[in-house]
This record gives C-alpha cells, sequence and structure tokens, in this order.
C-alpha cells in the first residue's frame, strides 16, 4: 500500500497529511490558517483573497510533503455547507491545484473524526469504548457521543470563526452561548444515555492550544506528541481564559500562531461551555482529527 495524502479544508485552516496506511502511522503533515470563512457570516461568500490563501498553502504543502495532488483524498466542510458559490470555488481549486474537493455534512465529519479518536485513545491506552467527543471547528462544532459499537452525532452552528464574526463582544457571545446550551441538552437528553462515567474528549485547535501552554508550549514549539492525550480540568480553561485578557498582542501571538488571535476567545468560550452542559470537570486531548480520520477510514477501505 502505497502511502495516503489526505487534506482537510476548514473554516479556518488547511490541514494536509502524509500517512503510512499499512502500519497507522503519520509520516508527515503540513497546516496553515487560510481563513476560509473570513467574512462568510454577511456575504455568504468565500472571497476571493481567502481562495487564494488556499491555493497558496496548497502549493506550499505540496513543496514540503512532495505529494501529487491528483492523489490526495480531500474533504472539506462547514464553511463550504454555507458558502453560495461553493461549487465554484471547488472547480477554480480543482482547475488550479489539481485537488477535487468532497463536501462532507456533520455526520460524515463526525464519523470521520471519530474513526480518527478511536485510533488515537488506543494508541495512548486510554478508555476507547464509552466517551464524549467534541470537535470546534471554525464553522460549527460536532458533538459526537460513542456508546460501545454505537454512536450519536449532532453538527451545531457554532464556530470559533463564525461567532466571533457575528458577535463583536464577549457579553454578547457568552449569552448567545447560553441560548444555545438548551439545543445541546435537547439532544443529549434525547439520547437517553447516562453519560457521568463517560470519558469527555476535545480536538481542534482551541483544545491543543490550551494543552500546549499549560506544557509549556507555545505555537513555534508546538509538538503534537506531547500535546496528545493531555488532561485539562475545568478549571484550566477558566484560567486560560482570564490570562488572555492580560496578554500583549504580540504574547498572544506567540502562543496561539496567526490567523488565530482574533478567536482563540470564542473558542475557549465554546469549549467551556460543553464542560458545563456536559457537567465534566476535565477532558483529554488529542491533535487528530478530520485528517486523520480520512486516511484511516481509506486504508482499511483499500485492506477490506
Amino acid at each position: 500500500m502505497k502511502n495516503i495524502v489526505s487534506i482537510d479544508l476548514g473554516s479556518n485552516s488547511f490541514r494536509t497529511l502524509l500517512y503510512d496506511g499499512l502500519n497507522h502511522k503519520i509520516i508527515d503533515e503540513y497546516q496553515e490558517v487560510v481563513g476560509m470563512a473570513d467574512g462568510l457570516i454577511d456575504t455568504k461568500q468565500i472571497s476571493i483573497a481567502a481562495q487564494n490563501r488556499v491555493i497558496d498553502a496548497v502549493k506550499r504543502s505540496i513543496e514540503k510533503l512532495k505529494y501529487n495532488p491528483k492523489d490526495a483524498i480531500c474533504v472539506t466542510t462547514a464553511a463550504m455547507r454555507m458558502a453560495e458559490n461553493s461549487n465554484e470555488v471547488l472547480r477554480r481549486f480543482k482547475k488550479e491545484c489539481g485537488l477535487d474537493f468532497k463536501i462532507i455534512d456533520g455526520n460524515e465529519e463526525a464519523r470521520l473524526t471519530l474513526l480518527a479518536i478511536k485510533y488515537a485513545l488506543k494508541r495512548e491506552k486510554k478508555e476507547s469504548e464509552h466517551f464524549i467527543l467534541i470537535d470546534i471547528g471554525g464553522g460549527s462544532t460536532e458533538l459526537i457521543i460513542n456508546n460501545g459499537n454505537d454512536y450519536f452525532a449532532k453538527s451545531f452552528d457554532i464556530g470559533i470563526v463564525t461567532l466571533s464574526q457575528k458577535y463583536k463582544n464577549s457579553d454578547d457571545l457568552i449569552s448567545e452561548l447560553q441560548r444555545r446550551e438548551k439545543d445541546i441538552l435537547i439532544f443529549l437528553d434525547s439520547l437517553n444515555i447516562d453519560l457521568k462515567n463517560f470519558v469527555f474528549v476535545a480536538t481542534a485547535g482551541t483544545p491543543t492550544t490550551i494543552a500546549a501552554v499549560k506544557l509549556g508550549l507555545n505555537f513555534m514549539s508546538y509538538d503534537r506528541n506531547i500535546v496528545n492525550g493531555t488532561e485539562l480540568k475545568l478549571n484550566e480553561i477558566e484560567h486560560f481564559l482570564n490570562k488572555l485578557k492580560s496578554l500583549s498582542g504580540k504574547e498572544l501571538f506567540d502562543f496561539v500562531g496567526p490567523g488565530r488571535t482574533d478567536f482563540i476567545e470564542s473558542g475557549v468560550l465554546i469549549y467551556k461551555t460543553f464542560y458545563e452542559v456536559l457537567r465534566k470537570n476535565k477532558s483529554i486531548v488529542f491533535d487528530d482529527g478530520l485528517r486523520e480520520g480520512v486516511a484511516i477510514d481509506y486504508a482499511l477501505k483499500l485492506t477490506n
């Protein structure tokens, strides 16, 4: 089996993975903030500037990972689901980059992310049968309940980019998240599952950033292998939220990197909301996510 290239084009980030599908190991990766959802709430369009950033990021990823874009398995999510010009944009990407993106819905996004996390939990020798997973994205947040061989998922249209664009101050953002708690609780109540002993797992940029800071890392020294499996308690989330208010622009940039400084507060508030709704005091953080799930899924199909 030749190496697999998977690409996740999210609402804020472009993430490419070079994956050994035979041994289920990551060989190399490339990721970059591209801000696909910039202005999306107001215009309903993926802007030309955002499209250009994606194309430039693709070129840099090809240069680093040395892959043929025609061989890549490419998915894209919430921003493309929302944009009125998504088909036009994807045609441009295929013409200029050779990447053939598939827009996946929230359920497929949840399934693939869940697959990656199951592998990650087993790799870290942690509970992988009964857990709650959240994936905080730029345009949506996926909530998944894994109950043995069954899972239940729902995509909520609360993302770090879209909420930041819609609500310009913290009070309005907090009020909106408090209103959204009801929707989350309705979904959880419909499952009729006692989640008290389910492990709480979180993936995506916000959880991994907070975990990295806890471990003494910053954007430049970030190491997924160190961050994976880190436990974060609710009071550490609250401490990070308070710390944000005291950081200078440069200090914040050093922690979160380019393209994320405007959205980190909304991400932390979303994360905190799920702690409170789920009545959990701690979560386990993983860098693994959709692109890993796409690669694993493809590898499994080839071997079956």
